[in-house]
Formats: C-alpha cells, sequence, structure tokens
C-alpha cells in the first residue's frame, strides 16, 4: 500500500432524496472530494444485506450487496424508472438519518416497478446470472422464501422447507419463478452499479477499503444452505453466540448474538467458503479489512439468552492454517487486521499478523490513558505496515469521547499533542495520525466535521438507533478542505 490518508464514510451515510445513501451522484462526488483534498483511501462499510437491527456486520449473504444502496436515479436514467414515482412513497423525514422502517416499507416496492419494465432476456443480465449462479441461485431463493413468510427467520419456516436441499432448491424456484427473478435483478443492478462507481474511483486515484464481516447472521443463506459450517444444532439452534469481552470499545462487553463456526467442518472443505469469500472481495473492492481477526486464535462466546458474562466459553480457532489458506486466493490485494486489543485479550494475535503478511490496526482514540507504553501511542509503533484510525464506527465521535474527562486526566494528552485546550483535541489527533510512520491514516468523517455523538454511528451490544447518521448539510467549508490537504502535503500523505 502506498503511504496516504483516507476518510471513513459509509455507503448508506452520503446524501441522497432517497431515505439512504446510495451508489448515484453524491457517491462520485465524494470522490471528488476526497481527491479535491489529497486523499487516497476511502473505506466503507460491509455492503451486504442486512436484517434486524440494520447491521452491516450481520449480513444475510456473504456474498449478496445491499439493495438498499441501489440509486434509484440511476434507475431513471435507464428508463426503468420515472422520477414521479419515486417521489410517491415516503422516505423518512429526517435528512440527517437514515429511517430504515420507510426504506423497508417501500425499497422493494420501487424496486418492483422498475424490475417489470426490466428485460431478463437482455445479454448483460444473462451473463451476471450465468456467472453468478453459484452464490446468487440459492441468495434468490432464500430472500423471496423469507418474504413468502412474512420475513420469519429460516428455523421457524414449515419442515417441507426449512431443511435445505437441491429438491428445495428446484422446486421453490419454478413456484416462484417471478420473485425469485426480482432478487437476481436487484442483486444485477447493484453490481453494475458497484463496479461503475469503483471503476470511477480507481481512475481517479482512490482505493477503495471494505469490511469482511467475520461472522454471518444465524438467518442467512450461507447458514440454510450450510448449516454444518457452523455451531448449530438440527432444529437451527444455538448454545453459544459470539460475543466480545468488556474492553475499552464497550467497557459493559458486546453480544453480537452470531453463531460460531464449526472450524472442523470449514478444515476438512480447506476453507473454500472462506476463499470464495475473499476471492469475491479481490474482485469488488481494492483492500479488504478483516473483521475481528483475534477471532482467528480464539472465538469468545456466552450462552444464547443469557446477558451474564459469567456464562461464556471460548473456542479455538484455525489459527495459522487459515491465514495460510486466505493467502493462497487474496493475490496482491492488501488486507488490513482489525487487531484491536488482539494482545491484551488473546495472546498469539501480533505473531499471527507477523506471520501472515497482513497490516495490523491502531486507535488513537485510546492512546492517551497517562501511560507512556501505550501501545497506540505513535511513539511506540514500530513499523509502517499499520493503518492508524483516530476513531472507529464503534466508539463515540472524539469530541463526544473527551467531552467529559476531566483537565487532570487530559493532561498527558495536551503534552502530548502540544494543545492547550479541549477544542483543539480533535485537531491534535488527526495530525498525530498523519504525523505518525503508519502507512495509512483514516479519519471519520465525523471527526473531519467535529461532530459530537449525536453523529455517533454505532454503540455495540444496542439497536434501535445505529447504522443512521447521515452526511446532510454538514459539507465540508473551504477553510477545513485547504487544513486537509495541507496535512495531506505536509505529512506526505
Amino acid at each position: 500500500m502506498i503511504r496516504g490518508a483516507g476518510i471513513l464514510l459509509p455507503i448508506s451515510s452520503l446524501p441522497s432524496s432517497y431515505g439512504i445513501g446510495t451508489l448515484g451522484r453524491e457517491a462520485y462526488a465524494f470522490v471528488d472530494l476526497l481527491v479535491d483534498i489529497k486523499q487516497k483511501y476511502w473505506q466503507i462499510l460491509p455492503i451486504g444485506p442486512t436484517i434486524y437491527g440494520d447491521s452491516p456486520y450481520q449480513t444475510i449473504s456473504a456474498f449478496a450487496g445491499n439493495h438498499y444502496l441501489i440509486d434509484l436515479d440511476l434507475l431513471v436514467e435507464d428508463k426503468l424508472l420515472e422520477s414521479e414515482e419515486i417521489r410517491e412513497y415516503n422516505w423518512g423525514t429526517e435528512y440527517s438519518r437514515v429511517d430504515y422502517e420507510a426504506i423497508f416499507e417501500n425499497r422493494n416496492k420501487i424496486l418492483y416497478k422498475a424490475f417489470e419494465r426490466f428485460d431478463i432476456n437482455d445479454d448483460d443480465y444473462r451473463e451476471f446470472d450465468n456467472s453468478n449462479s453459484w452464490w446468487l441461485e440459492t441468495y434468490s431463493v432464500f430472500v423471496t422464501l423469507k418474504q413468502v413468510n412474512d420475513y420469519k427467520p429460516w428455523t421457524k419456516w414449515n419442515e417441507d422447507i426449512k431443511y435445505f436441499d437441491e429438491a428445495v432448491l428446484e422446486e421453490q424456484k419454478k413456484k416462484y419463478f417471478s420473485q425469485i427473478n426480482f432478487a437476481k435483478f436487484c442483486q444485477y443492478e447493484f453490481w453494475k452499479q458497484w463496479k461503475n462507481l469503483k471503476e470511477y474511483a480507481n481512475s481517479r486515484g482512490i482505493k477503495i477499503i471494505c469490511d469482511i464481516p467475520y461472522y454471518v447472521a444465524l438467518d442467512s443463506c450461507d447458514v440454510w444452505c450450510n448449516p454444518n459450517r457452523f455451531r448449530i444444532d438440527d432444529d437451527g439452534k444455538v448454545k453459544y453466540v459470539s460475543a466480545a469481552l468488556p474492553d475499552k470499545y464497550s467497557s459493559k462487553g458486546q453480544i453480537w448474538g452470531m453463531p460460531l463456526y464449526n472450524w472442523d467442518v470449514h478444515e476438512e472443505e480447506e476453507f473454500n467458503w472462506w476463499k470464495a469469500r475473499v476471492k469475491w472481495a479481490t474482485e469488488k473492492v481494492d483492500i479488504i479489512k478483516f473483521n475481528h481477526f483475534s477471532g482467528i486464535i480464539k472465538d469468545y462466546a456466552v450462552l444464547e439468552g443469557t446477558i451474564d458474562f459469567k456464562k461464556t466459553k471460548w473456542f479455538k480457532g484455525p489459527g495459522r492454517k487459515f491465514v495460510n489458506a486466505i493467502n493462497e486466493v487474496r493475490g496482491k490485494t492488501p488486507i488490513i487486521a482489525d487487531t484491536y486489543c488482539g494482545k491484551t485479550l488473546i495472546p498469539g494475535v501480533n505473531k499471527l499478523l507477523k506471520k501472515s503478511g497482513w497490516l495490523g490496526t491502531k486507535v488513537l482514540m485510546f492512546a492517551f490513558d497517562g501511560d507512556t507504553s501505550n501501545e497506540y501511542l505513535p511513539h511506540n509503533y514500530d513499523n509502517t505496515d499499520i493503518v492508524v484510525y483516530a476513531g472507529t464506527h464503534d466508539n463515540d465521535t472524539l469530541v463526544g469521547f473527551f467531552r467529559e474527562k476531566t483537565e487532570f486526566e487530559l493532561a498527558y494528552l495536551y503534552e502530548y499533542l502540544n494543545i492547550s485546550d479541549r477544542k483543539q483535541i480533535p485537531e491534535g489527533i488527526i495530525r498525530a495520525a498523519y504525523q505518525s510512520i503508519g502507512v495509512v491514516a483514516i479519519i471519520q468523517m465525523q471527526d473531519i466535521l467535529g461532530l459530537g455523538n449525536e453523529a455517533r454511528m454505532n454503540s455495540p451490544s444496542t439497536v434501535g438507533y445505529n447504522w443512521r447518521w447521515r452526511l446532510n448539510s454538514d459539507r465540508l467549508s473551504e477553510d477545513r478542505r485547504s487544513w486537509i490537504r495541507n496535512l495531506a502535503a505536509t505529512y506526505r500523505r
């Protein structure tokens, strides 16, 4: 990777007139902004289809794209929709927040209008369908069955479709031919729009970084099709679910609630499902960010249905064999490993990272606890193969995080950053990230704008208000743009 800087902004957080950020005009405008302020990287969050809770880290498919992000104006340009039709629907009343309820109610309705005018015999569509049939067939049947079953999880479907096999697949394809083709159409439009956006970004010198979520949802196509790859019983029930110990991300710990992997089966299959995920990602993005790297060594879990962190268990991960399998298929695509707190909680994480050839991560927000040996302080970095974050989507914003700190708690930070005022902290930390030896510095858009916790993206282990923040009237002033350009030039970013 080339030394540079970038901005973390999910696609969903872009402005738009239709309730959620999309792959359309505003995405191209954001690429132009990145070029203007001398950035080299755009980091987004996962782009898979989401379920209850709207988390991009809890997807119903490891391969599909989120049809919420399809740009409707581009469908107008393709003469599949009319602008007046789009405006007939409610897309939410808050321009600075995603209204997922409105999107859920109306996105499929307007996309189905476009599908009714689409020629499924189109050569490009047929090519997409044929070349992606290895995942598209099962995904399209799965989402169709969810719709006709009132979006109930597959574990509560009737017995005749609850247990997947090829006979079930073929029967449902005949029974719901039109609905299944609609699901395929949505994937065709998503990946067509994505391809065009990525090509534009690359043509302007911008590389796209995207997460691969470590887990998938229990209520996902991947688990329905291959339950043996996960620690679940014959009825689709789980005993232990994914979780995280209390740490600086979340003082009370986190319960993610997703099924754990049956690594014995993955190893027997030579990690083919994982290889397919990574190979697919290398074709869609420029740099992969591997979420929850420490899980490769050990998975932490809690008993399903409890919030008692005393009822926990560790499960051994696949370790070096897994990393070697991934490296077989990633080619020249760089991988960023989310190693946050790995050294502290799980011995061996840093050792595995060095052997992997992947890049590590540092989060500056948690560097200033007064301990001069803190591993996140820039003077303690021992190599350049790291990506330095001011903060992440799972944290307070910089303004929010330091707002409640006492002057005594901030004394070391003031000295380290050579500042004297609380208001100077966000700029001081951003400058420290740019100054560092880390090959890439990534800053959240909210922190560049100096926003408080009203703009926080996610509060782990909570449901209802996450993943909603959107860039609206909070645009970068020319003074702010000039400041970022200067940082990039000064520190060879």
